[in-house]
């Protein structure tokens, strides 16, 4: 696995590597340094050393250096390229992407040891190329983790797994997970303008909806980005479409395209402000959310740990990313 970090991460001086249009402000990142640039250096050699993906080297996740200098890496399971192409996300795009591999499962729980994880987030390729969509590989991943680290707490972000109803219900029976993650994405308008033509909010909901009802222990999970040509009324009425199908935990971030000049992907629509996400983080808890991370730089995966602890305790945890962290 190549050692290439994002290439879209915005730098102290708001601008992207190739130059492009400043960015604001509170789109900066600081790059670790002292303690945390060698806890940073330590996780990458974990995840090299399992030979195994993250979706934050993959999908070139802004907060890369604040989760890896904690020792935290969100993994990306089922290969490195997906079926679909979404025109935001930078991981490649293949119809018929590698064979599974069957001793992932046990790579991805020994990295998990070696890194001493309290929580782990696992996310997934689309594999429309398979019969169940990846399930069956998904919960042996799932599975072997928990066999290793039976205290971790585990966070998968599924994908929709096309459809496929009995793959879901495969998936979900007995598996030792803590929170199920499946992202809409943004609001359902910009379905066909954002994601695959096989995806859509609807289905989306419809995954989330089924998974709290054959799973009613689990907490639910999703994330909208914002950026991509919506209103700020349309997030309001996506927050409600979630908290309806009974999701409880949520997380809203800035759109940044990636770095690569190429009509696949979207041009950023607009930079929305901090207050801005403060007002949908409120209004989320309003509608009932148990936690919610909402800010420019938040991903999916974004302190996930601390999200879970924040639904669970009830108390306020998750901090966002800003020029000072």
């Amino acid at each position: 696995m190549s050692s290439r970090l994002p290439v879209d991460v915005p730098n102290s001086r708001g601008t992207l590597p190739n130059g492009h249009a400043r960015l604001p402000d509170w789109l900066r990142v600081n790059l670790p340094s002292g303690g945390a640039q060698a806890a940073f250096n330590g996780t990458l050699n974990v995840i090299q050393g399992n030979v195994l993906h993250t979706v934050c080297e993959e999908a070139r996740c802004p907060n890369v250096h604040d989760c890896w200098a904690r020792g935290t890496a969100t993994f990306m399971i089922a290969g490195k390229e997906c079926t679909r192409g979404c025109r935001f996300c930078s991981v490649e795009t293949l119809k018929q992407p590698d064979p599974l591999d069957a001793d992932e499962p046990e790579r991805l729980a020994d990295a998990a040891e070696r890194m001493s994880l309290a929580h782990i987030v696992i996310t997934v390729v689309n594999r429309d190329d398979l019969p169940d969509g990846g399930a069956d590989h998904y919960k042996r991943c799932v599975a072997a983790v928990h066999r290793r680290l039976p205290e971790t707490t585990i966070e998968l972000l599924s994908s929709d797994l096309d459809g496929n109803w009995q793959a879901l219900e495969h998936l979900l029976e007995e598996i030792p997970l803590r929170v199920f993650a499946h992202n809409v994405e943004c609001v359902p308008r910009l379905d066909l303008l954002v994601r695959d033509p096989r995806a859509s909010f609807a289905q989306s909901l419809e995954v989330l909806r089924r998974a709290k009802e054959l799973r009613d222990d689990l907490w639910t999970k999703s994330s909208l980005m914002v950026g991509v040509g919506e209103t700020d009324r349309e997030v309001t009425d996506a927050l409600q479409q979630l908290r309806d199908v009974g999701v409880e935990l949520v997380t809203l971030g800035q759109y940044l395209a990636p770095d690569r000049a190429t009509a696949k992907f979207l041009p950023v629509d607009r930079f929305v402000t901090p207050e801005q996400f403060l007002f949908w983080a409120e209004e989320a808890r309003a509608m009932g959310f148990r936690s919610v991370a909402s800010g420019p730089l938040v991903r999916s995966s974004y302190r996930a740990g601390l999200v879970l602890e924040e639904a669970e305790t009830g108390r306020r945890l998750v901090q966002l990313p800003s020029a000072e962290h």
